[in-house]
């Protein structure tokens, strides 16, 4: 009697529409799961077309190929003799459903639609899909002529459903429903049900690790914790909890699909099985250093690009950005040391050259990372060198330019057509003059960045060009501390999603573990964005101080106002208790007015925000993450009124004097 069992599951570098890269990489997991022993292969959801098709999946056409790869799977030597469980998208009765199609040697066992979608955040499923609501409802679902001539079958069952095969009995859930209280593996369990299969879409968040495991944990107990189990293990741990045995005994059974196959072998008496998983967390510093910088290698080798420009100011963020693309090269260079082809592959085509092996990732960096100091006469000598030290220390192929030629030719023009010439508000000028002549520069700068990323690699005679990186935190973009069409404006950024705070830690471990010492000047010097006049060759221009609030603030108004789902009014009420200690009512009150009005004046910014990696979940992204108006009325007087009015009662209660506003 067979008792030990394998399973294989495997996170794929799918990609959306890409049919022909996501049969081959299905194809390349099922052959290494059958290499390594498993009897069934769980893959990701909607492998087969990519989870990220958005909109596509409305089209037709999305769910032929589909179909069509399913088909190639289902002819290929490589999936017989073990049970495969694949995503893709399928229409039953002219509706939508996001579906695993489970099969076993060209038979087709079961087509299983998801029944609880996500649909917060960064995931709208409910756009293009309907949950399946018939729990424990089977019926017949007719297969595309193209599949029928594969199985040699007419239908199949569709619905919710387990399989049954000699030795056990495997239940599945797709992603969102292990996170439902009402998860249908709690149902299975007690039906016994001693396998649960989750294929999974879910991204990464910082510090989000601990939940998704403790969810997995919750779910499983000590189930599923291996590749391979034993099953007696199973029964005997479920058996002697007798609450559970009694709930059991009440339970509506799941139509059971009879698979005549089993996933042990009668002669296993001496398959060891494996030990449980000891998840390493990793920090939120750690995780900044690798979960980005493999982003940017995916899109990197995706995008036939030969690299990346960032416009590197001496900063924090910028800095910051240049370290993730720093901590990349590092990885890619120990990939390749560890044997990883598709990885040198993917090197010596970004760098055209078949013969080229990166092995010190300095050298590597000076290949494909670029990056400028493009300075002004309010530039400071002090941004200059850290900017210059930290390329040397990094490896980068460093410029230095200076922008004010064409500063000065742009603002002439608008004099001689005006014929006013604006000034600094350090030389009498306005706020409007004082700003305008600070957008500028900085719109200067992205024109620049462009033109260097597009032509610097054909001017060294080297092929191909450069992707611009943006370095906006999730803070500034939240309050619009940001040109609209300046150096924010790239390709793609990095850390558009980490907050300023987390992004000094990191600076910190980079510190620590990189050997960077350029970095420990650029972390004693406050923000700045150097567009205003020095003062005796010095900064004057303060991040917090153009802001009227810190950047510590900010993060507390960004979790509030995104996931604690406040507005003006709820803010104020959460605040004056959060902050009692060290502000009064009134002070509260005039700090979140202040942020409110900031933040409704340049929400239009956020309709251009750069796509940016998604690290944070009060970021106020308007591409997908975070849907609102991009033109508020700013003077929030319904809202502003109410935070008035309860500032007068707390003062009446505290007997001061009441003043009629509160700003």
């Amino acid at each position: 009697m067979g008792r030990t069992v394998t399973v294989a599951t495997c996170a794929l570098n799918q990609w959306a529409l890409d049919f022909d890269g996501n049969l081959a990489r299905i194809l390349q997991s099922i052959e290494i799961a059958k290499y390594k022993g498993a009897r069934y292969r769980l893959g990701p959801e909607l492998e087969i077309c990519g989870y990220g098709c958005s909109d596509h999946y409305y089209e037709s056409d999305t769910l032929l190929h589909s179909f069509e790869v399913l088909a190639k799977l289902l002819e290929s030597p490589a999936t017989q003799d073990i049970i495969c469980d694949v995503g893709m998208p399928v229409m039953c009765r002219n509706v939508r459903y996001n579906c695993r199609v489970i099969f076993l040697n060209k038979k087709i066992l079961l087509i299983r639609p998801k029944m609880i979608l996500a649909n917060t955040g960064n995931y709208r499923e409910l756009r293009w899909f309907t949950p399946w609501n018939r729990a424990r409802f089977v019926e017949e679902y007719f297969l595309p002529r193209m599949i029928q001539e594969v199985t040699g079958q007419e239908t199949v069952p569709f619905g919710d459903a387990v399989l049954a095969t000699k030795d056990t009995c495997l239940g599945s859930e797709i992603c969102e429903e292990l996170w439902a209280p009402n998860s249908p593996h709690i149902e299975m369990g007690l039906d016994g049900v001693e396998i649960f299969t989750n294929s999974s879409g879910s991204h990464h968040v910082l510090r989000k690790a601990h939940t998704r495991v403790n969810v997995v944990n919750s779910a499983t107990a000590k189930e599923v914790l291996v590749a391979t189990l034993d099953l007696e293990d199973v029964r005997s741990y479920r058996a002697e909890i007798s609450c559970r045995n009694l709930e059991a005994s009440k339970v509506n059974s799941y139509p059971r699909i009879k698979v005549n196959f089993a996933l042990s072998c009668s002669d296993d008496i001496c398959v060891p099985t494996c030990e449980p998983i000891q998840w390493r967390y990793h920090s939120p510093e750690e995780e900044i250093c690798l979960g980005p910088a493999c982003w940017l290698w995916d899109y990197l080798r995706r995008s036939n690009q030969a690299g990346f420009l960032l416009p590197l100011s001496g900063g924090i963020d910028s800095s910051a950005t240049a370290c993730i693309v720093y901590s990349m090269c590092r990885q890619v260079c120990l990939a390749v040391k560890n044997g990883n082809q598709g990885v040198l592959a993917d090197v010596r085509r970004i760098v055209n050259d078949e013969t080229y092996t990166p092995e010190d990732s300095q050298e590597f960096c000076g290949h494909i990372f670029t990056t400028c100091y493009m300075a002004s006469e309010n530039s400071s000598q002090d941004t200059y060198n850290r900017a210059k030290l930290l390329a040397e220390q990094i490896g980068s192929y460093h410029i230095n330019l200076n922008l004010d030629v064409a500063v000065k030719a742009i603002v002439g023009i608008f004099s001689m057509v005006m014929g006013r010439c604006p000034q600094f508000r350090v030389y009498g000028g306005s706020s409007r003059e004082n700003l305008a002549l600070q957008n500028v520069q900085a719109r200067i700068r992205m024109v620049l960045a462009y033109l260097f990323a597009q032509l610097s690699h054909w001017a060294r005679g080297m092929p191909g060009g450069l992707l611009v990186l943006g370095s906006a935190n999730v803070d500034e973009s939240l309050h619009g501390y940001l040109t609209k069409y300046d150096c924010s404006s790239a390709d793609i950024n990095p850390i558009g999603g980490i907050s300023k705070t987390d992004l000094r830690s990191f600076i910190q471990y980079c510190m620590e573990n990189f050997q960077l010492t350029a970095l420990r000047s650029i972390m004693s010097t406050p923000p700045t964005a150097e567009l205003e006049p020095l003062a005796d060759g010095q900064v004057s221009q303060t991040d917090e101080e153009d802001m009227g609030m810190t950047y510590t603030e900010l993060s507390v108004y960004g979790k509030l106002r995104k996931m604690a789902k406040a507005g003006p009014y709820t803010m104020f009420c959460k605040l004056i208790n959060m902050w009692k200690e060290i502000c009064t009512p009134r002070e509260v009150a005039s700090k979140v007015k202040h942020f409110f009005r900031m933040y409704s004046i340049n929400r239009h910014k956020m309709t251009t925000l750069t796509p940016a990696y998604h690290a944070e979940n009060y970021s106020p992204e308007d591409n997908r993450f975070d849907l609102r108006p991009f033109l508020y009325n700013s003077t929030w007087s319904w809202q502003f009124r109410s935070i008035d009015k309860q500032v007068s009662n707390l003062e009446n209660k505290e007997g001061k004097p009441v003043l009629e506003d509160v700003d």
